[in-house]
């Protein structure tokens, strides 16, 4: 049987286009997908992102679907779940 952390999704290694890697909470990152999200025009968002009307519904699908958003020409946004040691 699994073990059930391995299906906990509270921390995330964050990559972005000349920026150096960071480590956000789960909450950080649906602030961070809110605010770019916010920015992008919906007919740069993907189709099934599309369908939700707010940006909080926009971005938590993506947080729970992807791992990874177009957010211009050679830009990315990357976002991987991780385990921290404490």
């Amino acid at each position: 049987m699994p073990n059930s952390l391995m299906y906990q999704e509270e921390d995330f290694v964050v990559l972005e286009t000349n920026q150096p890697e960071q480590f956000l909470t789960a909450a950080e990152l649906l602030t961070k997908l809110e605010e770019i999200v916010s920015q992008l025009p919906d007919q740069d968002l993907p189709p099934d992102v599309q369908k939700f009307q707010s940006v909080t519904e926009k971005a938590q699908y993506l947080l729970n679907t992807s791992c990874n958003l177009d957010v211009g020409p050679g830009k990315y946004l990357q976002w991987y779940a991780v385990r921290l040691e404490k």
